[in-house]
């Protein structure tokens, strides 16, 4: 059999190398029209500030080490500009001359391009560039001189996010713009709220709900949709990605969402003989069923190890992705898995949210940190929607267990039930992921009842009460307007103080507290809300809203 993948990196030479594996007959060719087949585009960024030192690390594997171990026909700089259907072959250029290849199988690997916005000035931009691949990383790095002082990045995305970082360790001054409401999009706005703030004490200026219009003077001065004018002498556009598939489109293929491949359960396309895989193509989304585009490095690999399978006669399944990803922003670590409330209110889905804050290990032991954890569930069934998570450390192992616990499929009365490595430099008896069964549990049984942080201000106006159970020296530290204060140490005592008449919400610093409190007065005939995630959340998200004393 021969085959011919069109593409390399993630999804491609996944495919290549899994079908050496299996089919050491086969003929296999992999076209890729650049000059690089297998890099590590997830470690760009690094290689801009330094952090990864060497540009060879970045480049996998090479077409002389594929042939020697694998016996692949690896033709970088050769693009694939035409698919014939009707016999069977792809039109190639390269050193600007023309041939044609047959193939009895087709891979299309060729990912998503950078999304580039039309804005007025861009073209004449010199200084405005995209990340995608090794020769765009060159171009940034020739950019960057002893005279580069101020960089923009448009988009504060994943990528946006690590250019930004790294941008700044290398000495200039970085302005982040965001057309979102808030920084990482894909995050909910309380929990996007961390890294936010963790960027601007890191010096570096962020605007959101703004966008840029124009670029002037070669793109030194971009103006922006508000009226602001900023100077770049460095521009990374960073404002998403869209599916590669001109090709496909060409050759007639069928497209879906926002012009992915669509394929079916064994990754064929349209055509029974061609096959796609990784970025460019319209996955499902595991979880609503729907249809999506999740351009992420582990899926684009299981696609090319599976369709590679197909194509051995091995029974695989395309089961889609649920979209797991995490990023650094400084001192700071970022992660979701699945859907965020947004999603799941945009779905139509029966949903509930639990903030758990905890430790990354034992707090008594040092150097503990704190994990802010959101999960999003299904009150009813119990079934975990997703999950995000913000701290210095220990994200990705608890992003990485609700991800299997999705997958199992686990409910979040299962989440208590877990058993993890437990010693005090590596996490707690009671880790942040337990806790968050707990706290989903009491919710799913009517023991607790919460409100979120944008509900507040709403809910007080119908005639609600805030009730502070923090101490007074917490209280000196910031409040909430208007509430009453009743440490909850002191609370059965001067409960006679409350009405049984109003409804309370009530609020400690994390929510634990404020839950001890809520039973309680439940149990005294009080109706009573627990604010979830309580002040500490809150004041993160809305500080000007509340009082400093």
């Amino acid at each position: 059999m021969k085959i011919v993948i069109i593409g390399g990196v993630a999804g491609g030479m996944s495919a290549a190398t899994r079908l050496r594996r299996l089919m050491d007959d086969a003929e296999i060719i992999i076209f890729e029209k650049g000059p690089f087949v297998s890099f590590a585009n997830c470690g760009l960024p690094y290689y801009v500030s330094g952090e990864i030192a060497a540009r060879d690390a970045l480049l996998v594997q090479t077409p002389e080490s594929l042939k020697a171990r694998f016996d692949l026909d690896v033709r970088p700089m050769h693009e694939v500009t035409a698919i014939s259907t009707e016999d069977n072959t792809v039109t190639v250029v390269s050193n600007g001359e023309s041939y044609t290849e047959s193939y009895d199988k087709l891979i299309l690997s060729p990912g998503a391009k950078p999304f580039v916005p039309e804005i007025e000035g861009l073209a004449a931009a010199n200084n405005a560039f995209a990340l995608r691949n090794v020769p765009d990383l060159d171009q940034i790095m020739q950019a960057i001189t002893d005279r580069t002082k101020e960089a923009v990045v448009i988009g504060a995305g994943f990528i946006g996010l690590e250019m930004a970082e790294n941008l700044h360790k290398l000495g200039l001054n970085v302005t982040i713009v965001e057309r979102a409401p808030h920084v990482l999009p894909p995050l909910d706005e309380e929990m996007a709220a961390y890294v936010k703030n963790e960027l601007v004490a890191q010096g570096v200026k962020v605007y959101t709900s703004d966008s840029a219009i124009r670029f002037e003077d070669a793109g030194k001065t971009i103006v922006l949709e508000s009226g602001q004018q900023l100077k770049s002498d460095i521009t990374i556009l960073s404002v998403g990605v869209q599916p590669e598939s001109s090709l496909a489109e060409k050759a007639g293929l069928t497209l879906g969402l926002r012009s992915g491949i669509v394929v079916n359960d064994k990754y064929q396309t349209s055509n029974p003989d061609i096959f796609a895989v990784g970025d460019a193509i319209v996955v499902k989304q595991q979880i609503t069923g729907q249809d999506a585009l999740i351009s992420l490095a582990s899926p684009a690999n299981r696609q090319g190890r599976q369709v590679a399978d197909v194509i051995a006669g091995l029974d695989r399944k395309n089961q889609g992705s649920i979209g797991t990803a995490i990023v650094r922003a400084f001192n700071i670590a970022a992660a979701s898995t699945g859907l965020s409330e947004r999603q799941a209110k945009m779905a139509n889905l029966p949903f509930a949210v639990v903030h758990v804050s905890g430790k990354d290990h034992a707090g008594y032991y040092p150097n503990a940190t704190d994990i802010m954890l959101k999960l999003v569930f299904n009150p009813e069934s119990g079934e975990i929607y997703g999950a995000q998570a913000v701290g210095q450390k220990g994200i990705d192992k608890r992003i990485d267990i609700l991800v299997t616990a999705i997958k199992g499929p686990l409910t979040i009365f299962d989440l208590p039930e877990l058993e993890f490595t437990y010693a005090p430099p590596f996490g707690s008896a009671k880790d942040p992921v337990n806790m968050a069964g707990y706290a989903a549990m009491n919710i799913a049984e009517g023991l607790s009842e919460s409100i979120q942080w944008h509900e507040l201000k709403d809910e007080l106006a119908k005639g609600k009460v805030l009730l502070d159970v923090r101490s007074p020296g917490e209280i000196k530290q910031g409040a909430f307007p208007n509430a009453i204060n009743i440490p909850v140490n002191e609370l059965r005592e001067r409960m006679v103080e409350l009405d049984p008449e109003i409804d309370y919400i009530v609020s400690c610093h994390s929510g634990l507290r404020s839950y001890i409190a809520e039973r309680q007065l439940k149990q005294h005939g009080f109706n009573v809300q627990n604010l979830d995630g309580a002040f500490a959340l809150y004041k993160t998200i809305l500080p000007e809203e509340l009082i400093y004393v």
